[in-house]
């Protein structure tokens, strides 16, 4: 694996869906959400007035969504549009992954997710595109370690 520096390349990123990386992709959004409850409880007797008005937070939930777009290209050999279409038609779970590339046998983020919608888009004299959306269908496994991140420069005496 080639040593990495300075910012990341987004074309370094891939989003793979039903086994194969989303063909001609141009762009691919992973977003993490917690879902939170207030909790609101009466302060012991020796807090001021004001003290009940600070609530806690609690995660009671997570969830993750994918989104994606691509251009459509007529020899797509990886996951373009047709089989987008073909896996949503079966209205089943898909395994999805996003990795660096030429580090795809350790994914960052993986799991079974529902796709939410497969839009296309054909305007005149224009390339076609699609976009797709993607909901976590249970738990998703994360590896923080599968993200590269070059080691702090070690401490060098003067």
């Amino acid at each position: 694996m080639t040593t990495k520096t300075g910012y990341c390349n987004g074309s370094d990123m891939l989003l793979y869906v039903g086994g194969k990386a989303v063909g001609h992709c141009t762009t691919h959004t992973a977003t993490i959400t917690s879902e939170t409850k207030d909790r609101a409880v009466k302060p012991v007797a020796t807090k001021g007035v004001s003290a009940g008005l600070w609530k806690n937070k609690g995660v009671v939930g997570l969830s993750v969504s994918i989104s994606a777009e691509g251009l459509v290209f007529y020899q797509e050999t990886e996951s373009g549009y047709k089989s987008c279409l073909n896996m949503i038609s079966k209205g089943q779970s898909v395994e999805v992954k996003c990795m660096e590339r030429e580090n795809a046998d350790k994914p960052y983020l993986s799991g079974k997710f529902v796709i939410a919608s497969l839009e296309r888009t054909d305007a005149a004299q224009d390339d076609a595109t699609y976009s797709i959306s993607l909901e976590n269908d249970g738990e998703v496994t994360f590896d923080e370690t599968a993200i590269t991140e070059n080691p702090e420069p070690e401490n060098q005496e003067a």
